[in-house]
């Protein structure tokens, strides 16, 4: 899809901390669209833009939508060599014990990590994530601080969870931003653990139960996450949906009945996919701007788009985008080609801002005696100026 793109380049002297792209999020969304959820998060994948933010940042109760983080702790103890997908567990009395949802663990059972992936993804077996926390940590209360502290390190800033299962507890809380975060580090890190989330059914100790993941087989590119339900909660959803070449997660909550949680999973997919479209700002590589380099070989380096290109924008509206490009000035030699230097602002209407990374196109050596020497006379001939400029004043 084609689109007119105009270009104001504009020299900034800044520090950019991160490239990736940003964009002030939508709560309720183009297009007139409206969640009746009391908080809701969607992200597009493809591009990084965040099309709904309702009381996303908010932490709320999340039910058995938590069992993501028990599920990460256990994938990545599956690949850092800690245990094998064919690693027995023990289960306690305790875990047997538990009740709500269940994969009726017994405690003669000793089921492999495979075994108990598939009780949480399928079943979301309270009895299964409590055999994990207590496999990993020894304890589902030290489980509990080790995945609290892991989620702050990916950057879930408002979740602070109490047990492995998503149990009712006043201090087990998590935002709807933070389940997107969790799902989306699931999808892009642990592709192959990814399709047991959509299994559609599981049978363990003579007992088969259905994925509890509404609209899975749909048709409508649903291919998981996590449901979830209590009466602080409501009916919750954490899901994934790829349709083409785009891929969106979404967190909701505070439905009053499993029927409204589908309905409401079904108006957000429908929505993201709709109610938007993708447009190519330039091809990879394509020069925006040419930078004055510092010290170098050459006097200047052209900064290039990298292999992110695309933006999203609403369906109906205008496509004429406006951008900007910022960077350092100058830049400093010497530059890699590849190294970041920048980033294009492009102004999507009725949405805000969205950055994309912009790199060197090419290499600038440091440069000889006569650029440095040339340099350091125009330096103080800019000092001898500006002080007489200054006895002036």
């Amino acid at each position: 899809m084609r689109t007119a793109f105009r270009r104001a380049v504009t020299a900034l002297v800044a520090c950019f901390a991160a490239m990736s792209v940003a964009a002030p999020a939508v709560s309720q969304a183009v297009g007139g669209f409206e969640t009746r959820a009391t908080s809701a998060y969607v992200r597009d994948l493809s591009t990084g833009l965040v099309l709904m933010d309702k009381a996303a940042d908010v932490p709320l109760p999340p039910a058995s939508m938590s069992k993501l983080m028990t599920l990460l702790m256990l994938f990545e103890a599956i690949e850092d060599g800690r245990m094998a997908m064919d690693t027995p567990f023990t289960v306690s009395e305790r875990a047997h014990q538990m009740g709500g949802s269940r994969m009726f663990l017994e405690t003669r059972d000793r089921p492999t990590a495979e075994d108990l992936i598939r009780g949480i993804a399928v079943h979301s077996g309270n009895d299964a994530t409590v055999v994990v926390a207590e496999g990993l940590a020894g304890t589902e209360e030290a489980f509990a601080q080790l995945a609290t502290r892991r989620a702050r390190e990916l950057g879930m800033r408002n979740t602070t969870l109490a047990n492995s299962s998503g149990w009712p507890h006043p201090d087990h809380l998590m935002s709807k931003r933070d389940l997107g975060i969790l799902a989306q580090h699931i999808i892009t890190e642990y592709p192959q653990y990814y399709p047991y989330l959509s299994e559609p059914e599981f049978t363990w100790n003579g007992i088969t139960q259905p994925n509890r993941v509404p609209l899975l087989g749909a048709g409508i590119g649903l291919d998981g996450l996590k449901t979830g339900f209590t009466s602080a909660a409501g009916y919750s959803l954490t899901g994934s949906v790829r349709q083409g070449d785009r891929r969106i997660v979404f967190a909701f909550g505070g439905l009053e009945s499993e029927r409204a949680r589908v309905q409401e999973a079904e108006a957000i997919i429908n929505w993201a996919f709709r109610q938007f479209a993708k447009v190519s700002v330039g091809a990879p590589g394509q020069v925006m701007a040419t930078a004055p380099v510092w010290l170098g070989a050459e006097r200047s380096v052209p900064l290039v788009l990298a292999d992110r290109t695309e933006v999203l924008v609403p369906a109906i509206g205008p496509r004429d985008l406006q951008g900007r490009v910022v960077y350092d000035s100058p830049l400093p030699a010497p530059i890699v080609a590849g190294d970041t230097l920048g980033m294009l602002i492009v102004d999507i209407p009725d949405l805000g801002e969205v950055r994309l990374p912009l790199v060197a196109g090419a290499d600038v050596l440091e440069g000889g005696f006569a650029v440095r020497a040339q340099a350091s006379a125009q330096r103080l001939m800019d000092m001898v100026m500006g002080r007489a400029r200054d006895a002036m004043n």
